[in-house]
């Protein structure tokens, strides 16, 4: 919805919104974008007497703010509704889907398309390092955009992709999220499925050629041709990481080499986010050859292995990550990153499905790859968190207050370690308290 607003600053409107919180990066992009906003949802905000109201899906019935947008009888539309109508109509919809890397991909593509002059119009659910926001109006024809299959808004269960009418999507991977509104993984499939009935037979789908509940989506109906990308040979697209050099992967395509990479990013997923990056941009006319050599000036997306601070030879990162998928993936590429220097895990389980325990199975193996684990532990947290990671032993601590994981994770810290803390919010400013804590210890 940041994103939403800088596009609707950019294309003249006057802007305002509210959330329950609201916090950096989008804080001080809003802020930098001279978009008002307030906190809450109290009525009194509709006194500007706004043209429209664009509703996120995190507003429900009962609402002071919706109630009173319903009982004045205003405009309203959803977010997706809205870009839909104002901005995507008329251009080339390059949809980035999946359960996990749509921002980085997203925030990729971008900027090969930005760095072959294309000047495309994007909307990323993040900070990207290689742009001033996470979103612009650009130039027609092209618009690449983070495609959720979250729903819509309280008055539209549909997924938000399903408004988008892409011509070209990655389907990057399928997996059960989102168990706050999706009973099971059928269900999702069901969205994507929906999604691929808008996609004309002139488009083009880039699938993850590794996925298999993608496979299963695309056996329900297909009418758009597609090209899989893949780790390895076997793909359309391939990639091959070179031994013992983890930034660094050679790119094919029918497998005769198109390219190499050499780049600060590490893992697996982000080599899988490039390859599909590589070959939508493609369809925008970009040449491989020419989409390698951007991707070794990218800058990331903040919040993605962010590093927040050293203190005393002690790295702190910022992760997004918060399916047990994700958290396997970004250690797995952290310790690709770091050898054999110890690493210190430190999670909130914030999401709506996290907080449902639907995950809970999988926490604990998630962690392989780190040496000690902390989990903060929310009051409203509706399963037994310790009896589910009391697999790890040792490795796993945990704390029911900011103050006293910072506490735990300063008696811990020993030079050369790197702490991961991963959450899909704000983690009431953890960051920032361990580092100062960290300073005071020296």
């Amino acid at each position: 919805m940041g994103g939403l607003a800088a596009i609707a600053k950019a294309a003249g409107f006057r802007v305002t919104g509210s959330d329950l919180n609201v916090y950096p990066p989008m804080s001080t992009q809003l802020e930098a974008l001279g978009i008002e906003f307030v906190k809450g949802y109290a009525a009194d905000q509709l006194d500007l007497d706004p043209d429209m109201v664009v509703v996120g899906n995190a507003l429900s019935r009962g609402l002071p703010v919706v109630e009173a947008m319903l009982d004045r009888g205003m405009a309203y539309t959803s977010g997706p509704q809205w870009l839909a109508e104002q901005v995507l109509r008329e251009r080339h919809v390059i949809a980035v889907t999946g359960t996990h890397g749509k921002t980085t991909t997203t925030a990729m593509l971008s900027w090969i398309l930005q760095h072959a002059g294309l000047e495309p119009g994007f909307l990323i659910g993040g900070v990207p390092g290689n742009f001033d926001s996470s979103a612009r109006f650009g130039k027609a024809p092209y618009f690449v955009i983070e495609a959720d299959e979250y729903d819509t808004a309280f008055f539209d269960k549909r997924a938000k992709f399903v408004h988008y009418r892409p011509r070209t999507v990655i389907l990057n991977n399928l997996e059960y999220d989102h168990a706050d509104i999706y009973p099971d993984v059928a269900a999702i499939r069901r969205q994507f499925n929906q999604l691929l009935r808008s996609v004309p037979g002139s488009g083009r789908l880039i699938v993850n050629a590794q996925d298999a509940e993608l496979e299963t989506t695309l056996e329900m109906g297909c009418w758009t041709p597609r090209e899989g990308f893949a780790i390895g040979s076997g793909a359309d697209w391939s990639a091959h990481i070179r031994p013992g050099a983890a930034g660094r992967f050679t790119v094919s395509l029918q497998d005769r080499p198109v390219g190499e990479v050499a780049w600060d990013l590490y893992g697996e997923h982000n080599v899988m986010n490039a390859l599909a990056a590589v070959a939508a941009a493609r369809q925008a006319g970009v040449q491989p050859a020419q989409a390698l050599l951007a991707l070794r000036e990218f800058r990331g997306v903040k919040r993605r292995m962010e590093i927040r601070g050293v203190v005393g030879e002690v790295t702190v990162y910022d992760d997004f990550a918060h399916h047990p998928t994700a958290i396997d993936t970004t250690l797995r590429g952290l310790r690709a990153r770091v050898g054999n220097a110890r690493i210190i895990a430190v999670l909130e389980p914030r999401s709506n499905t996290m907080k449902l325990g639907v995950h809970r199975e999988h926490l604990a193996p998630s962690l392989a790859a780190a040496d000690l684990a902390w989990f903060f532990r929310p009051a409203d947290l509706g399963w037994d968190l310790e009896s589910a990671v009391a697999s790890m032993g040792e490795r796993a601590r945990l704390a029911d207050s900011i103050d006293t994981l910072v506490q735990g994770l300063v008696d811990a810290a020993r030079p050369g370690d790197h702490i991961l803390v991963m959450s899909n919010g704000g983690f009431g400013g953890l960051h920032e308290k361990l580092l100062a804590a960290l300073r005071e210890r020296l």
